[in-house]
């Protein structure tokens, strides 16, 4: 990882913000992106003076070329994307609505397609290759009855994987997913309250929901992340791999943990 310049969306906090703090610790240059300015300076100077930050919508149509040659312009090069930054509003069948769709479906597989887009551009350029991971989700493969969008979404951007690793590869290139399961973050300590759920929520989930005895730490996740975007994990390319603590396969997800 040292000295690669390393873009990660969504990184003012929790995975995404765990993963630019071990890329940076492993020597890599990083950059964050994230909606609120003054949130991501705190997050910057928590990893390193160096560290650079740019703020953007992802609803915004123009924010991933924005993005993109910012990173340039900081820095010259972008080496390795990490797409983290998305949307996880609750829906069902019922609840669903056309505005949900666009909104989730524009943050969570539009936006991530055409940063890959601006930064391939850039990649090609350079000819040394780079690096794309994909923070994807176990509910593509399913997903729970209120996450019906959601899932969806991580759906389509695991096909896209599979889809730009085919045809990526020529120009040394390589992307890759990681389909992470329930894993203890800020957002979703803010999901759990919201949702009318004690302060000690973690304790009550099921033993089969956390056979390791707890559920995912933002911290494992990140290693899985920063493996797949090294060149450690050289020369695989358009895998989707699951990041949980259980086979997923006929995995049945109940429409409330805490009724189980």
């Amino acid at each position: 990882m040292k000295g690669r310049v390393i873009l990660v969306t969504g990184s003012n906090e929790g995975i995404g913000f765990a993963i630019a703090r071990l890329c940076h610790d492993r020597g890599a240059i990083v950059v964050l992106h994230g909606l609120d300015a003054s949130t991501l300076k705190v997050s910057a100077n928590n990893i390193g003076a160096d560290v650079k930050f740019i703020a953007a919508d992802l609803m915004d149509t123009d924010a991933p070329s924005k993005i993109i040659d910012f990173v340039i312009a900081q820095h010259g090069r972008i080496d390795g994307l990490v797409n983290n930054a998305g949307m996880l509003d609750r829906c069902t069948l019922e609840t669903a609505s056309a505005e949900l769709s666009d909104r989730m479906f524009a943050v969570n597989f539009r936006a991530p397609m055409m940063l890959i887009k601006a930064a391939v551009a850039k990649m090609v350029v350079q000819g040394n290759g780079g690096s794309i991971v994909n923070i994807g989700s176990v509910n593509s493969t399913c997903g729970a009855p209120t996450l019906l969008i959601y899932s969806a979404t991580k759906a389509a951007l695991a096909t896209m994987t599979r889809n730009l690793g085919a045809s990526l590869g020529r120009d040394g290139i390589r992307i890759n997913q990681i389909d992470v399961g329930w894993t203890v973050t800020e957002s979703e300590h803010r999901i759990q309250a919201a949702e009318g759920q004690p302060k000690n929520w973690q304790q009550l989930i099921p033993a089969d929901y956390q056979p390791s005895g707890a559920l995912l730490s933002v911290k494992q996740v990140a290693r899985h992340a920063v493996f797949w975007l090294s060149l450690e994990s050289a020369p695989v390319n358009g895998q989707v791999i699951e990041v949980e603590q259980y086979p997923m396969i006929g995995r049945s997800f109940g429409s409330n943990w805490s009724d189980d």
